[in-house]
This record gives C-alpha cells, structure tokens and sequence, in this order.
C-alpha cells in the first residue's frame, strides 16, 4: 500500500506527541521521539527502523511500547461522547495552530467519531480481532488510527496541563530530586537574589524549601564547596573558574549557573585622604579586597595599573573578609577598599570615609558575584538544580525592578541575613546615595541584578587571571573555560520560562575604562595591557 507524505507527517507528528502513551522504558531525553538516548543519536536508532510510518507504528505495538491502559482503552471502551465543536474547543485553548493539527487528525481519520472508535472504541476490537486473523490492510488501517487517536488525547492532556500550570504555584515540587536545600552566602549585598528568595517566597514558588546559611568569608564557601557541606552557594564569579583549573585550592569542578549582581562595589578611602584624584594618588596604601580570586582583586589591579603602579609592589593589597572592612578603616589600619557596596557605604553612614569611584565606572555592568554549584551536585541532582536556578533568576528579575528595591532592602536587612541598617542598604540598592564628599547622588544602576551569564565575562577574568601570574598563559584556552564553566544556555532557557526575553548572543565587546575586550582576541588584549603598562 503507497502511504502519501500527508500520512506520512500525520504519524510520525502524532507518534511524536504520543509519547505520554509510551512504556516508562522510553520516556527520557530525546527531543525528537522522546526516547531513553541523546537527541544526537536518534537518526543512528531510526536507520534501523521501518521507514514507512504505519510499519513503525506496528513496531512499536509489537514492540509492547504502548502504554497497557492505552490498549485497554481501546479493548474496553464502548462509545465516544465527545463531540468535535467541544472537543476541539478543549484542547485548542485559543491556539489556533493546535486546533489546525487537530482537524488535519480528525480529517485523516474520516471524523472525529471515526479516529476515537478506531483508537479506542469499538472497532477496535473489531479492527484488531481482524488483524490477528489475516487482513494486513485492516491492521494497517487499526495502527493509522490508533497513533491519530493517540495524539488527539496527548494534545488534550496537554491543553488540561496547561491550565494546571497556570494556576500552580509549585510546578517543580513534585519532579526534583531534593527539596530541602541549604545554600551558602556571604552577607553582602551581591548576594541580593539569593538571599530575598527566602523571606519573599521564590524558592517555595519553585517548589523547593531553602535556607540560607551565611558563612563566614569566601575561603569557607570554597573548602565548603570543596567538602559538599551544602547544597550550592553564592560565589565570586571568577571562584568557579579557580576551583575548577584548581587555582589556590584542589582542582574541583563548580558550575557558574547564572551572575547574581552587576555593579554593587565601589572603592572606599578613609577621611584622611580626602582630596586624592586618580590611581597614582594610591601609592604606599594598605587595600582591601576580599579574595584573590574575586573582581574586586582584579578590578583594583586593572584600576592601580592604569595609574602606572605595580599592584604587587606599588601598594599593600590585604584579603579581608567584607564585614571586617570598615572596622579595620576605622582603625586606621586601611587606607582603602574594594568591596561591596554596603560596605562602602557604610564608612560614609559612619563618617569615617567616603566613595571614591564605583566600579560601574571601571567596567560597566560588570559581573561580581554568581550563583554557582559542583558538578558532583547536579550530576545528582539535575532537576532540583535546575528549579534551583530558576528560583534565583526569578528573584534576581524581580530585584533588578526599580519599584521593589525598598521591599528588597526592609527584606535582607535582618541580623540573619546582611545585619545592615535599612537606610544603608536603600542607599545601594535605590542608587539615592550621598557621597562623602558632599554630593548627593542618583545612580539607578548602581547596582544592577541581571543573571545572564555572558561568556565574554569568563574571557575577562581569564584574561586578568593571566595578567597577574594566577594562570599560566599555555593553560589559559580562554573558549574552553567559558563553554565549560559559565551555564549560559541552560541560563537562557530557564529566563524564557519565566517570561523573560534574554540575549541570544553568549560573547559581546567588553568596553572598559581604559581599553575594550573583543572577546575573539582575548590572548592579544592582555599583551597590549602589558605592553601600554608594564604590568
């Protein structure tokens, strides 16, 4: 029998969109026929399978790959009461598109009537008891219709789970792996989206029960990371890139799932040097920063350099853990930080320095800090993680609003998150700040939450990381980090989830201060940076 192509796309459309109806033996990753292997490797599976859609479908019975209830329905059923105006009504949900394939369908079997008693009605029976016997046409006429049949009840299971959606405010809870999660944070405000999602209700949204634990300083979120005492945390973004090529630490694998803040630092100096213009004006200072491996250490050497300083000999760079920097300024014993801006500004809340620059004015809608976890982690638990990160990017969309930052700030100001006074952390968060030095200032981007993880990032740091001999220059294969370590795509596919409409692109122009970053040359831009500044 000749099967025209319209017969053709009709079966293999519907035993696409049937396989809810199939065995759980081959429900799993493939995104073409909804089989237990990797999309790539379908056609190598369907090279050996009939060509002819109706065989395949015949396969597939004989193969007992149809759910049992689907043949007990067709065995068992007795009438169909469905009518097509309400049944197309149903399942069309106001999309025209779906209500086009299920005419095509119902138009294919003769009617609407014809397709539910050959799939699952009557005639089956009739149809089948036929097939056992000897009539090969009729058996083929029974397999068209049963995979018709099957694809008008999965377009109507979808169109009901649809409306379940939409009306669900836990849509992951009952799919992921772990529920009860403990997620790691330094109390800074980087830390924003991680933190608001406890006390206003994304993680529970996403079906998850999180508690955040604050930790101490970024060398205990490492050798946490490290020992697997949590579930994932909030990190400096260039820690994943660290950990992972085992810079300062055992090599360990972490994943970079989406950027946590943008902007949100500054470069404090205490009262006693006021009047200081630009980067030279640093020399012989004691700095703070809070890790080697973070922006802050990167950004203040790129800033130090452009001044014609050595930051390794220029200037005494310390590590201090965030909380303890404006007690040691007020000690005397720095001269100046890098740190997030709640700390910055705080020295001006407590008159005992002011703001010099904000980073933004370094490097534009840089990243700081990233919601990240170990490979071992998710390879454990795929589906938490993924509800995980969503969660967080939903909080971080909600953060980057303008209109929430006063709720965000009354939200992460308790002594068991940040320990901030609110007015302090509506300065950072509002971008309506005094300076120290006189000036009132409005800055909406002063701190920015977008948590689309571009890879040109991942080559800046890489760059940087090169730049002051933390990697070796033949270890540095710049596109590998990125593809490896920053979750771009998964990043992007969770954001239109939700709604949101974020870049196609994984690579832009990086436009800094003193130079540009094409992130095609990546090996070139720090040789000019050497070159130009002799460090």
């Amino acid at each position: 029998m000749k099967v025209s192509e319209a017969d053709k796309a009709m079966v293999v459309e519907s035993t696409s969109k049937s396989t809810q109806l199939l065995s759980p033996d081959l429900q799993e990753n493939c995104s073409f026929c909804g089989g237990r292997h990797l999309a790539a490797d379908h056609f190598k599976y369907m090279a050996d399978m009939p060509q002819d859609p109706v065989d395949l479908i015949d396969d597939l019975l004989r193969m007992g790959l149809y759910k049992s209830d689907a043949l007990s329905l067709a065995n068992t059923l007795t009438g169909v009461e469905l009518r097509k105006a309400l049944f197309l009504q149903t399942v069309s949900q106001g999309n025209p598109q779906r209500q086009q394939l299920c005419n095509e369908l119902i138009k294919q079997a003769g009617g609407l009537d014809e397709a539910f008693a050959a799939a699952f009605g009557h005639r089956s029976i009739e149809l089948f008891n036929d097939t056992i016997r000897n009539s090969q046409f009729t058996r083929r006429e029974f397999l068209r219709k049963l995979a018709i049949g099957a694809a008008l009840v999965t377009l109507a299971n979808c169109a009901n789970q649809e409306n379940q959606s939409e009306t669900s405010t836990s849509p992951t809870a009952a799919n992921v792996e772990k529920t009860d999660l403990r997620v790691g944070f330094i109390p800074i405000t980087c830390a924003t989206p991680i933190i608001m999602s406890e006390p206003l209700g994304f993680y529970k949204k996403h079906g998850l029960n999180v508690k955040v634990v604050k930790m101490p300083n970024w060398a205990a979120v490492r050798d946490s990371a490290i020992a697997g005492e949590l579930d994932a945390y909030h990190m400096l973004a260039p820690l994943p890139i660290s950990m992972t090529l085992g810079l300062g630490s055992t090599a360990f694998p972490i994943k970079l799932a989406s950027i946590e803040n943008n902007n949100g630092q500054g470069i404090a100096v205490a009262n006693k040097h006021k009047g200081i213009s630009g980067p030279k004006d640093f020399k012989g200072f004691k700095i703070g920063i809070p890790f080697p491996f973070s922006n802050h250490n990167l950004l203040m050497r790129y800033y130090l350099a452009s001044g014609g300083l050595d930051p390794n000999k220029d200037v005494d760079i310390q590590i201090i853990p965030p909380p303890d920097s404006v007690a040691k300024m007020t000690a005397g014993q720095l001269d100046a930080f890098l740190m997030p801006d709640n700390f910055v500004q705080r020295v001006v809340y407590q008159e005992i320095g002011f703001i010099h620059l904000l980073t933004k004015d370094i490097w534009p809608s840089h990243p700081c800090c990233a919601f990240a976890a170990s490979q071992q982690w998710i390879d454990g638990h795929p589906k938490t993680f993924a509800a995980l990160n969503k969660a967080i990017i939903d909080g971080a969309s909600y953060a980057n609003n303008s209109a929430n930052r006063q709720k965000i700030a009354q939200a992460i100001a308790p002594k068991e998150y940040l320990n901030q006074p609110v007015p302090v952390l509506e300065a950072v968060l509002t971008g309506k700040f005094e300076d120290g030095q006189g000036n009132s200032l409005d800055i909406p981007d002063r701190i920015m939450f977008e948590p689309y993880p571009w890879k040109s990032f991942a080559s800046w740091i890489t760059t940087q990381l090169v730049r002051w001999d933390y990697l070796p220059a033949e270890k540095a294969k710049y596109q590998e980090i990125g593809e490896q370590i920053f979750l771009t795509d998964l990043a992007r596919d969770l954001a239109k989830e939700l709604g949101l409409n974020p870049p196609t692109e994984t690579l832009k122009v990086e436009k800094l201060k003193f130079d540009t970053l094409d992130p095609s040359k990546p090996a070139e831009y720090v040789k000019e940076q050497i070159r130009k500044y002799g460090v």
